[in-house]
């Protein structure tokens, strides 16, 4: 159907009026979707009212599309009018202008406006089923204002599980001094280090240092809960987290570690700098920010069921991974033995749900409002179930956290009920585009990289320039590749640490969180983070030599110290340290329910043989304390 013939109106209204079909249900959704982004710069008016004031519009025309007349008299129709209504507001022009000046943008444009247009009842259902009933523009002051309190208590959850843990982790006289860590980097670089190793620990790596790096994290962390000083909190909380995870080396080397300086970094440019959280009409979250929040976590849910097959582990592509991960996972809890009790047909069945969750719905993120309500019903769910049968620190908490950044506000509306009238500004709060655009658009590149690294395993076809710009953001921690349970283990080894008097007689050391005692319930810790109990289970996947951090940690009970020693649930010589330590691997396995109910024994255990060389008072004498040195980062 060819286009229109160009019309003017004799009498042209004072501002842009835009006419349409008031007897058509898609047209009536759709001009409500308008009028939620033009506000009162736009009228909007039926043809069945509108007709007489603009008699040189023939009423075909009116039945046929859409029609806008604008002050100066001119008429637009169709696809057109559709754009140029939509551009009206400053800032948003850049789709019309695509559409007038890019070849083959207009035609194309027309064609599927004509197409709709012509199949109107049938895309108002379509449009029913991905919309619902609200057809205005969403807004997302209610997520946001959620999404960035539950951030703040995953941070605090963080710094204070790691308050408690930091002497024996990285103290001066811990299993990885900070302080040796940064003696030798600084010993194999130059100034670069400052920028290689972000950390204020630079300035100290004392106790005080450290325990203040907790500290500060904490408070701000827990300001921000309480919406005092979001954006300096956030940031504070961000420049202390990476502080220390850039000198503790394996202990903060988690994937979990990495998601929450990321979602840290983004969360700084989600609301606008101000000293209390509100997030309202004058005070809009960042359009940007929200954007990479999304597409953080559609990276994290898609990266996650990508490495499973791609991997090539015979054990994802063969659905039987859950027959033994609720087993082997690193610190499951007492309903993860329960899962683990269930038939071969329902781990079949949770293994085809888990990767549907993560392949197909993180597409669900960028869709139209109840499709991304459906995503984050069913994130949702399959976070709460890996929070119910494992202990994975604050990651599941953090992970919701960005699912409530699918939510609009109309969930939310009885909030308004009583709504409390608010001083509007002179112009709306937000980070100025000079700072927001850039950040966001070096963010975006490099974030796409790592998912092209993460998908296809190789950096063929990327520009160097961007495998240079990931590089060169690397330090920060903030940009990061993801993927949990790429393979899948199939057995638990676990290593029992035992001390000697006599080398005849040994007496094991009892771990806070990891299996140890068959009788030893699974037990849930999260958001807690035992970051020694978790290492060690890496350890027992590797050899005695792949893991110098676990020499160092046994030197330290020879020395019996008392700030690692805190670390353990007990310490089996209390007078005076052992002379001997050893490692021994143990293959665990969980019990059957008729075990459980005939012995109480969680576990069964059988002897793999030792794992370190025996360690001694004389040998810790030859190597000095804290023998083990620096420990490269892994990360989970």
């Amino acid at each position: 159907m060819p286009d229109p013939p160009d019309v003017r109106v004799a009498v042209p209204p004072a501002r842009p009026v835009v006419v349409f079909d008031g007897d058509c249900k898609f047209c009536r959704f759709w001009i409500r979707r308008w009028k939620s982004v033009t506000g009162d710069q736009v009228e909007y008016v039926p043809y069945q009212e509108a007709a007489p004031r603009f008699p040189e519009i023939p009423e075909a025309e009116f039945r046929r599309a859409v029609q806008l007349v604008l002050p100066t008299g001119e008429v637009f129709s169709g696809a057109e009018a559709a754009l140029a209504t939509l551009a009206q507001p400053p800032g948003h022009q850049r789709t019309l202008a695509m559409y007038r000046r890019i070849p083959g943008v207009r035609p194309i444009t027309n064609l599927a406006y004509r197409f709709i247009a012509h199949h109107r009842d049938a895309f108002f259902r379509i449009t029913r089923l991905l919309w619902g009933e609200v057809a205005e523009k969403p807004t997302y002051f209610a997520a946001s204002s959620i999404f960035v309190r539950l951030l703040a208590l995953c941070y605090l959850a963080a710094f204070l599980s790691l308050w408690v843990q930091v002497d024996g982790l990285i103290g001066p006289r811990g299993i990885l001094p900070a302080q040796g860590y940064l003696d030798w980097i600084r010993a194999q670089t130059g100034p670069s280090r400052y920028w290689l190793v972000p950390t204020l620990a630079w300035l100290s790596a004392k106790p005080a240092m450290l325990h203040g790096l907790c500290a500060g994290g904490a408070l701000a962390s827990l300001g921000v809960a309480f919406g005092v000083a979001p954006t300096l909190g956030l940031a504070v909380a961000w420049v202390s987290y990476l502080s220390l995870s850039s000198i503790s080396q394996v202990f903060l080397s988690y994937q979990w570690d990495a998601l929450l300086l990321e979602t840290g970094l983004l969360a700084i440019f989600l609301s606008p700098p101000a000293w209390r959280l509100c997030f309202s009409g004058s005070s809009p979250p960042s359009a940007s920010a929200l954007l990479l929040l999304r597409w953080l976590l559609f990276r994290l849910m898609f990266s996650s069921g990508a490495v499973k097959l791609g991997s090539g582990d015979p054990s994802w592509r063969s659905l039987t991974a859950l027959r033994v991960h609720y087993e082997t996972q690193p610190l499951p809890t007492w309903i993860g033995w329960a899962f683990h009790q269930f038939s071969p047909s329902f781990q079949t069945a949770s293994c085809v749900f888990l990767l549907s969750v993560e392949l197909v719905v993180p597409f669900f993120v960028f869709a139209p409002r109840r499709a991304k309500h459906l995503a984050f019903g069913l994130l949702l769910q399959l976070q709460i179930l890996i929070a119910l049968t494992g202990n994975y620190a604050f990651f599941n908490w953090l992970a919701i956290a960005l699912c409530f950044l699918l939510i609009d506000d109309a969930p939310f509306s009885w909030r308004r009920a009583r709504p409390v009238p608010e001083p509007t500004p002179a112009r709306p709060r937000r980070w100025p585009t000079g700072v927001i655009a850039p950040v966001a658009a070096v963010l975006l590149i490099a974030s796409s990289v790592q998912l092209v690294f993460t998908v296809r395993r190789s950096a063929a076809g990327v520009p160097k320039a961007a495998i240079r710009l990931v590089e060169w953001l690397s330090p920060l921690r903030s940009v990061n590749q993801y993927g949990l349970f790429a393979v899948m283990t199939t057995r638990r080894p676990e290593i029992v640490v035992e001390g000697s008097d006599d080398g005849r007689t040994w007496r094991p050391y009892e771990f806070r969180w990891k299996p140890g005692a068959v009788g030893g319930r699974p037990r849930f810790v999260a958001p807690h983070q035992p970051r020694l109990d978790w290492q060690m289970w890496f350890a027992a996947l590797e050899s005695c030599e792949e893991n110098p951090w676990l020499v160092s940690f046994l030197g330290r009970l020879l020395q019996g110290e008392p700030a690692v020693l805190r670390l353990l649930a007990t310490n089996p010589f209390p007078a005076s340290p052992p002379r001997y330590v050893r490692t021994l691997v143990y293959d665990y396995r969980f019990t059957d329910r008729e075990t459980r109910r005939r012995t109480g024994a969680w576990w069964r255990r059988e002897l793999m043989g030792a794992y370190c060389p025996i360690v001694s008072r004389e040998m810790l004498r030859e190597t000095g304390p804290g023998a083990g040195g620096t420990s490269g980062s892994r990360q989970y």
